[in-house]
């Protein structure tokens, strides 16, 4: 097993040295989902919201929360990303929206926790814009898909 990273030899947290690491394009693929009522999903997808084009502003909040990710998580370095997509489809046999993120850059460390920050602002802005009408909204199954770059090369989630 591999040691964790963030720690140093005596325990103490640290944000870790890349400056000695390659430049190397990297890529992850983030994702997660939120279930709701039937109806709330039909006022989604219908466009019947008070509050306007509910995924739209989702995406756009995802997009955000990943050029910020270094501000949110203790230890991230600031990237500069290449891209960012938040892709928003809605599953009505699942009562549910699937949310997937996908952050892309050349740099010296990989951009997961990009990836997972987009999805999940994603979903929490799709429930803080629903839940006057749904609060029994469920937000699940977030998680990284796929990473692509650096030294441990390309992984990806077996089904």
């Amino acid at each position: 097993m591999s040691k964790l990273t963030h720690l140093d030899d005596q325990g103490h947290a640290h944000m870790v040295d890349v400056s000695d690491k390659d430049v190397t394009y990297r890529e992850a693929v983030a994702q997660a989902y939120i279930e709701m009522l039937p109806q709330t999903l039909q006022l989604i997808m219908g466009g019947g919201h008070k509050k306007g084009d509910v995924l739209a502003v989702a995406r756009i909040a995802g997009i955000q929360a990943a050029k910020r990710t270094w501000e949110l998580i203790p230890l991230c370095h600031p990237l500069m990303l290449s891209k960012v997509a938040v892709d928003l489809v809605p599953v009505p046999e699942h009562n549910r929206i699937e949310i997937t993120a996908t952050c892309k850059l050349s740099g010296q460390t990989g951009v997961e926790m990009e990836a997972l920050t987009a999805a999940s602002v994603a979903a929490l802005t799709l429930y803080d814009m629903c839940k006057a009408v749904d609060r029994g909204m469920i937000i699940s199954g977030l998680r990284v898909m796929e990473k692509k770059g650096g030294k441990s090369g390309h992984w990806k989630v077996e089904e």
